[in-house]
């Protein structure tokens, strides 16, 4: 993929989409090196990341995440997860931010060059061609090597460009920690 040291770039980041992703293929994210990376690639205009909180439970694993990414050059969009129980008896979180993120991705698009979605999803299909229209580049980052792949077919078509997120751990990511190791 071509980066151009002059076009205005945003990163968006689906945080529950790229969670699934890379914990099927066994790596985290240094988020840090993540947006420095990107900040190489041209002019970083924004880096959202996206996810749903649970607010009512005492503590939220991803809490401190979002708190760190909102002190490290990161904008974290969030809403409260609603919680549900299913026909079963079994508890179910709901925490979609798809609207929130093809919001904004088209509310920005007038300002930025090229767009880089963090996200297999292809509900974003009809949000990227409309951000096309607009000229705007937008790559896709997921993983066709897992099983099943994490990236739905009309998604990968209509992206401008594909980077496997598997090719990209030397890059930005980092081991995943083992708890047991730490005791």
């Amino acid at each position: 993929m071509a980066f151009y040291p002059d076009e205005r770039i945003a990163l968006f980041v689906d945080g529950s989409n790229l969670y699934s992703t890379v914990k099927t293929l066994d790596f985290d994210i240094d988020y840090g090196k993540l947006l420095e990376l990107f900040k190489g690639k041209g002019r970083l205009i924004r880096a959202n990341y996206y996810t749903a909180l649970v607010e009512e439970d005492d503590y939220s694993p991803i809490r401190p995440l979002v708190d760190w990414l909102d002190y490290n050059g990161w904008h974290a969009v969030t809403k409260p997860a609603k919680s549900m129980v299913d026909r079963d008896g079994r508890r179910r979180i709901k925490g979609d931010m798809d609207a929130e993120i093809i919001v904004d991705m088209l509310t920005l698009a007038p300002h930025i060059d090229h767009l880089i979605l963090f996200s297999g999803d292809g509900d974003f299909r009809i949000a990227v061609e409309a951000l096309q229209k607009q000229g705007v580049r937008v790559t896709v980052v997921s993983t066709m090597k897992s099983k099943p792949a994490m990236l739905a077919d009309e998604l990968r078509r209509q992206a401008d460009a594909f980077i496997e997120i598997a090719d990209m751990d030397k890059l930005f990511g980092r081991p995943r920690r083992n708890l047991e190791d730490e005791d």
